[in-house]
């Protein structure tokens, strides 16, 4: 089962997704089943477990229209993969194995385009809207803190350092006259 939050902002985001919880647990305490959130609630067994990937986009993402642009806020994430592996809930080594569509925690970080196996997905949906979309982040998993996921990926996305934009006469856009 899968759910899904919609929000402007991600403290919003991570009380969605709270709130969702808490409507499922009560959900489920009245048919007289219960939830476990954990990622790999049935073992060591031949699935994927359970996952809580990360939706995310700025005005940066949504209006860009830049391959590179994409690329350059992708790479960001490689040289942090423990910092946000730290947060993205625990045992998730035993879900990130490199099998079920999930990207191993051992292996470099990677990213592509409709590639539910990478690190990071660039939804196709993002491409055919001219490279102006979002991203998912695919490795937090079903426990994890939404809002310690979501600020450990506005910190990295806040590292990005594009270039200065050059217009068709030559100038960055400040200077006018």
């Amino acid at each position: 089962m899968g759910i899904q939050a919609f929000a402007k902002g991600a403290k919003e985001a991570g009380d969605q997704m709270w709130v969702a919880r808490y409507l499922m647990e009560r959900t489920a305490e009245k048919y007289g089943v219960a939830i476990n959130w954990y990622c790999k609630p049935l073992g060591n067994t031949d699935w994927n477990g359970s996952g809580m990937h990360a939706n995310f986009s700025n005005s940066l993402l949504r209006d860009c229209g830049s391959k590179d642009t994409y690329e350059q806020v992708c790479k960001a994430f490689a040289p942090v993969i423990k910092e946000h592996i730290a947060v993205y809930g625990a045992d998730n080594h035993l879900r990130l194995t490199g099998k079920h569509e999930t990207q191993s925690i051992d292996r470099l970080f990677s990213f592509g385009v409709s590639d539910r196996g990478a690190s990071i997905r660039i939804p196709i949906a993002t491409v055919e809207n001219n490279w102006k979309g979002w991203l998912e982040d695919r490795r937090p998993n079903s426990a994890a803190d939404p809002y310690k996921v979501a600020a450990r990926i506005i910190q990295t996305v806040k590292t990005v350092e594009l270039p200065e934009p050059v217009y068709m006469n030559g100038s960055n856009g400040r200077h006018f006259g």
